[in-house]
């Protein structure tokens, strides 16, 4: 016989969640990275200091969170060709990284995670991976349909797909065009498919 024993503590408000989420998204865009904090998150958010704490270790994971995870929990697209696939998927990170969130984020969240390796550690085991795993619905469909082989290192295709966004729009600073997308997606699926 077993027994559980009951969960300690109240069970987590999903509306504190998220609005917790959506006032340090709006903080970052007002204020910048630097000059936000948790305390002022907390009291937009309308929560306590420790409310913020205990799901998030620190600005970093916080800003991180609400600010590039938005493509993680949607749709995965199914067009029936790996490269309309990878349009959306693209498309999706190039709206994400145009945003003025991510703008006013970038610069001071990669000067954490170069400060923290800890920091690097969690925003990948927490975030990256869970979103990586989740596409590689795509590329098995791909592979199924014939449009790639059994042995392509997704994590590295997704890699490129998701640091040519980056470097585009964070590094160089460009606007994004209407076709870039569709361009990064083109050139990631002709160096990728079965030939």
């Amino acid at each position: 016989m077993t027994s559980s024993s009951p969960a300690r503590g109240r069970p987590r408000d999903e509306r504190s969640g998220a609005a917790i989420i959506q006032a340090a998204a709006e903080l970052v865009t007002e204020s910048g990275y630097a000059a936000m904090s948790m305390g002022a998150v907390a009291a937009r958010a309308g929560v306590g200091k420790d409310t913020v704490y205990r799901r998030w270790s620190g600005k970093p994971e916080l800003v991180y969170e609400a600010v590039f995870t938005s493509t993680d929990t949607a749709v995965l697209p199914d067009t029936g060709t790996l490269e309309g696939d990878l349009t959306a998927v693209v498309q999706s990170l190039v709206d994400e990284f145009s945003a003025p969130a991510a703008a006013a984020a970038l610069p001071g969240l990669l000067a954490d995670f170069a400060a923290t390796p800890e920091l690097r550690a969690t925003i990948r085991s927490r975030f990256l991976q869970p979103a990586k795993q989740r596409l590689t619905v795509v590329f098995e469909r791909a592979e199924r349909r014939g449009e790639t082989g059994a042995q392509l290192p997704v994590d590295l295709v997704l890699d490129m797909l998701a640091g040519a966004v980056f470097f585009h729009l964070g590094v160089v600073g460009e606007r994004p065009g209407p076709d870039l997308a569709r361009q990064i997606a083109a050139i990631v699926v002709k160096g990728i498919e079965v030939r």
